[in-house]
């Protein structure tokens, strides 16, 4: 594939860019490089507090371990499984809060984007508990999901629901539910507001049902912003920490990796609880690999590769499909 010849006025344009970058870079590099790498070394020590036995003083300073503290999880120091148990809590809020906050979003979405009476109140409605602040919400829902709360009395029936298990994940979810799927909702809604009504007019034409209108009309043309505001919230749920916490406290059935991590800084040990951070960096930066290379998720957007196909002339590319007739074809075949 042949380079793509820039211009002297194209390289300035570029330069000049990078230029007006470096004040960024250079705040990311502060708050987010050094931080890590700050957290890279820590996790090579553990700290070494405790009694001598020999001379019954109290032992101080860290110790270098190595990788240690990143294999104590695969190991007999890591005997209660409380890395793992945290881990699976992450990955379980993670997958399924934001599967159910997909769906319910759409739905909010496609209901605010109809022209009704009262849709102002309707999209008011919905917003609502989305600006709610997270740590109120958890406090809210510990009352609801209290045992002489609104929950009990609802269903009819005494369930502990901040006690440690099922119902204590059950209750994060449907607290994590409520807050956030009206955000994906927001977002979903932005991008169903780009979509031409024409389209659904043609589609009409042709005999679509409302259902192949969604699925082979609505849903390819909302799916860029589909993917990315799961990502964001995917990438949110992950790190989640103030609503299991103010929920249910330290549970080992609402723990997560952020909860461990702030538990073992807490206890002094800063070792193991920057080691339980970079894995959840990890994690995260394989989550944000798979949804770009996946699933194609755009987070830079797409100016460069129009710049792009203008260098190499594209007035001759082909036009886009026509996903109005894309959306009868099986009907009338």
């Amino acid at each position: 594939m042949s380079r793509v010849r820039l211009s002297s006025e194209e390289r300035k344009e570029e330069r000049f860019a990078y230029l007006l970058l470096l004040p960024t870079l250079f705040v990311l590099a502060l708050v987010v490089g050094f931080p890590l790498i700050l957290s890279l070394w820590q996790s090579l020590f553990r700290g070494a507090s405790g009694i001598d036995p020999n001379t019954g003083l109290v032992e101080q300073g860290d110790t270098f371990v190595g990788l240690g503290n990143y294999t104590a999880v695969f190991s007999a120091a890591d005997a209660s499984g409380q890395f793992w148990n945290a881990f699976w809590n992450t990955s379980f809020f993670t997958v399924v809060g934001v599967l159910v906050e997909t769906v319910l979003g759409v739905l909010m979405a496609l209901i605010m984007v109809r022209g009704m009476r009262g849709l102002g109140w309707v999209r008011a409605g919905i917003l609502v508990p989305w600006a709610i602040p997270t740590i109120v919400s958890a406090l809210m829902w510990k009352l609801i999901f209290n045992a002489d709360g609104v929950a009990n009395k609802l269903i009819g029936n005494q369930i502990l629901w901040t006690t440690e298990g099922w119902q204590a994940k059950a209750a994060v979810l449907i607290a994590d539910i409520w807050k956030t799927a009206p955000y994906i909702g927001l977002l979903t809604l932005a991008g169903l507001q780009t979509i031409d009504t024409q389209v659904y007019e043609a589609a009409k034409v042709d005999g679509a049902s409302a259902w192949q209108s969604f699925w082979r009309i609505t849903l390819p043309l909302v799916k860029p912003v589909l993917i990315v505001a799961v990502l964001f919230r995917t990438l949110d749920a992950m790190r989640m920490f103030d609503l299991p916490y103010g929920l249910l406290g330290m549970l080992d059935s609402g723990k997560t990796l952020s909860m461990l991590s702030w538990y073992q800084a807490g206890q002094s040990r800063y070792g193991e609880a920057a080691a339980y951070s970079l894995y959840l960096f990890a994690y995260i930066c394989l989550i944000v690999l798979v949804f770009v290379r996946v699933l194609g998720a755009d987070i830079m957007g797409s100016q460069e590769s129009g710049r792009n196909r203008r260098r190499k002339g594209g007035k001759g590319d082909a036009p886009a499909s026509d996903p109005a007739g894309a959306a009868t074809a099986g009907g009338r075949s």
